[in-house]
């Protein structure tokens, strides 16, 4: 059993995050902290009272202390920080695209969940349509391999229902990210009204949030010039023939870029650096998302 997981993890590409403030975590890990006083990173210097390590006592500095105190310097260890993915799961979520949008979304949880465990961190997750998906609850763990499990069951998840025709639960996901500090990436196709994102970049505001926006190329563009189309609504399952013509061409372009902009103006009023997915999942450009 662990020699066939060992063979999957393996085969899963890795992607390299960073937290751009100290974390506070309580757990050794990969990641900068301003805790701790047996690291390797210097902090300063404290008393040997307060620092009880005469190993790293410092004879310059205790000299130098117009009080006599004896001095010792301190090292910052590094730690862990939970790293949470909560995901949009309405209906507009099972669009198939060059691929379809929910397999994207577990070929990033499969990734994001092994590079955690490689990370030392934990890997939580939270599923959201118009209510929480409690099926699909993923607290966060250490446990090798519970993110493959979720990305399979991902993978033969069918969406929709009645269930499915909005995702109002994500203004509540906050509720299941803990106190600590997280690393969170917020999935969706950010299909939602304005005002409902939001609301759900203003409750996470805690964490260190990193918006994903899942879009197609095939979602966006109109292969005819004109003639008569089928539009459907993937939340509604609505259905209704369109006439295009050259100037309603243009209306939806239009339309198409100022939804971008809007979305691009709400992320930098939150200081919020988004990440766009409008193709198969790449890990390389998650990594190059953080380093850039």
């Amino acid at each position: 059993m662990l020699a066939n997981l060992s063979a999957v993890t393996t085969r899963v590409p890795e992607l390299h995050y960073r937290i751009g403030s100290q974390v506070l975590g309580h757990f050794p890990g990969r990641h900068r902290s301003s805790r701790g006083d047996s690291g390797f990173e210097y902090r300063g210097q404290a008393g040997l009272l307060d620092a009880p390590d005469p190993r790293r006592l410092d004879l310059h500095a205790s000299l130098r202390d117009p009080f006599g105190d004896w001095k010792v310097r301190v090292y910052s260890q590094r730690k862990a920080v939970p790293v949470v993915m909560v995901a949009d799961l309405s209906a507009s979520m099972g669009f198939v695209g060059a691929r379809r949008r929910l397999d994207v979304v577990a070929d990033f949880v499969d990734s994001l969940s092994v590079s955690a465990w490689r990370s030392g961190d934990s890997f939580g997750f939270v599923g959201c349509d118009a209510t929480l998906r409690t099926d699909l609850l993923l607290l966060p763990t250490r446990a090798r391999g519970a993110g493959t499990r979720l990305a399979r069951t991902l993978r033969s998840l069918q969406l929709g229902g009645p269930s499915g025709a909005s995702a109002h639960a994500l203004s509540s996901a906050h509720r299941h990210l803990g106190r600590q500090r997280a690393l969170v990436f917020l999935v969706s196709d950010f299909h939602l009204p304005l005002a409902e994102v939001e609301g759900v970049l203003a409750s996470m505001a805690h964490h260190d949030l990193v918006p994903v926006v899942m879009w197609d190329a095939v979602e966006l563009t109109l292969t005819a010039r004109f003639g008569l189309a089928h539009i459907v609504d993937p939340e509604t399952g609505r259905r209704r023939l369109v006439g295009w013509r050259a100037a309603l061409r243009e209306q939806w372009f239009e339309a198409l870029q100022q939804r971008r902009d809007a979305l691009l103006q709400l992320f930098r009023a939150h200081r919020l650096k988004p990440l766009f997915i409008e193709a198969g999942f790449d890990a390389d450009a998650v990594t190059r998302h953080f380093h850039s």
